[in-house]
């Protein structure tokens, strides 16, 4: 069954945050790099593929209903320079809510719609988003309990850096 106009809209604008999503995720890397954090880089390189096979889901959901999947204009502009690992994940935790709460609003859209066909894709969406905003919210507080310790922050980083490689087509 296609989606409506206007919730095609709605799935298009949340197809353009996930790839901002992976944007952003892809300079806090880059200011990691810099701070010579490389595991934090590499755990944060990791959830930028993330974050397109998310919008890849997204897009063939689009695509198996009719509707026509379309990115709209994607930015990393929010993203502060900072090498401070805190403020990174916390600029991470910040995004990952900002995605929770547009995933809700589709969410309710397709409830007010009467939209069921898209019910098992948006839970998975919800479950994940709590998987996601647990995991990041779990390092800023490793990240605060470390505060100044040299060794511990590094020990963190390198276990940030274990992180698998999944790839961006899953």
């Amino acid at each position: 069954m296609k989606l409506n106009d206007d919730l095609e809209a709605k799935f298009n604008a949340q197809i353009t945050l996930e790839f901002e999503a992976s944007l952003v995720y892809r300079q806090l890397a880059i200011e990691m790099d810099l701070a010579d954090l490389p595991g934090m880089a590499t755990w944060l390189r990791r959830q930028a593929d993330e974050e397109i096979v998310h919008a890849n889901k997204f897009i063939d959901h689009l695509d198996a209903r009719g509707n026509h999947p379309k990115i709209g204009d994607v930015s990393a502009g929010e993203v502060a320079p900072s090498q401070d690992p805190k403020q990174t994940f916390k600029t991470a935790l910040h995004h990952e809510q900002r995605v929770s709460e547009s995933i809700r609003e589709l969410y309710r859209a397709c409830s007010e719609a009467g939209d069921i066909d898209s019910n098992q894709l948006l839970n998975w969406f919800m479950s994940e988003q709590i998987e996601e905003e647990a995991t990041v919210d779990e390092i800023v507080g490793r990240l605060e309990m470390t505060g100044d310790d040299g060794p511990g922050l590094l020990r963190l980083d390198a276990e940030l850096g274990k992180r698998p490689q999944s790839g961006t087509e899953n």
